[in-house]
């Protein structure tokens, strides 16, 4: 009974990837040119290849790294800056001009600034951090906005210690905010990493990769690598999804 309904669960899921591969298939063979839209058996085949070198594991984990780095730090400043937006007026809006310069200024100028300012193995961390810092802390100061001001106000009649109020108050309701943040910046997190390794061409990134296979005209390579930056997105996606459940469960 339980694998029926997980079935059920995660059919219209499945008949949609199998419609896509079908429609690609369609399509690969009405242009017939694989230079062009490689069919989904040689992009197949083409992501065994890579797979099986001996880079690829190195070219993967690294990108990896340099996306979780600026994506942590920005979960840390955006903590901070948000509590601290949250809670006060006047710091909000010393920090509201910035947050709208950073997230009005295009990816790509960014990236080019960052390609003059920093090392090229640093660019992709500085991106990172600089595209999800602002959905964080907006969403952060959002949720500390949410919190009912008269239980804040009980507390402190009562003489609840300030760090009571903070960790026992304050995080469990922001907690939800925090995690969606991190949702939407973690999926735009990683196009703008791989983005900025495409131009800064680090050694070791999926991004490099994909510009190589751009100039060895490899299609199905670029559709491979394209394939393997989508499953991890998948995966760090669900990996939050997760720690979410987690979150609401601590929160009840």
């Amino acid at each position: 009974m339980r694998i029926s309904i997980i079935i059920n669960n995660k059919f219209p899921t499945i008949l949609s990837v199998l419609t896509l591969i079908i429609t690609w298939k369609i399509l690969s063979e009405i242009v017939d040119q694989e230079m062009i839209l490689p069919s989904p058996e040689v992009t197949c085949k083409s992501l065994i290849v890579l797979l099986k070198s001996k880079t690829f594991f190195k070219v993967v984990m690294t990108t990896i790294g340099r996306g979780l780095v600026g994506f942590f730090l920005s979960c840390i400043l955006g903590l901070i800056v948000g509590i601290f937006t949250g809670v006060s007026s006047v710091i909000e809006k010393i920090v509201a001009p910035w947050l709208i310069i950073i997230k009005s200024t295009p990816v790509m100028s960014i990236i080019i600034l960052a390609l003059i300012w920093f090392e090229t193995e640093h660019v992709p961390i500085f991106v990172s951090f600089l595209v999800a810092f602002p959905i964080i802390c907006v969403n952060v100061s959002e949720g500390m906005k949410s919190v009912d001001q008269k239980i804040i106000q009980m507390a402190q009649i009562y003489g609840v210690k300030k760090w009571r109020i903070l960790f026992e108050i304050y995080l469990p309701s922001i907690a939800s905010f925090f995690v969606a943040g991190i949702c939407t910046a973690m999926g735009i997190g990683w196009k703008a990493v791989i983005a900025a390794e495409v131009l800064s061409q680090p050694k070791y990134a999926i991004g490099t990769s994909l510009y190589t296979s751009k100039i060895y005209i490899e299609t199905a390579s670029v559709f491979a690598w394209t394939v393997v930056a989508i499953f991890l997105s998948f995966v760090f996606e669900k990996v939050i999804r997760i720690l979410e459940k987690k979150i609401i469960r601590w929160r009840i």
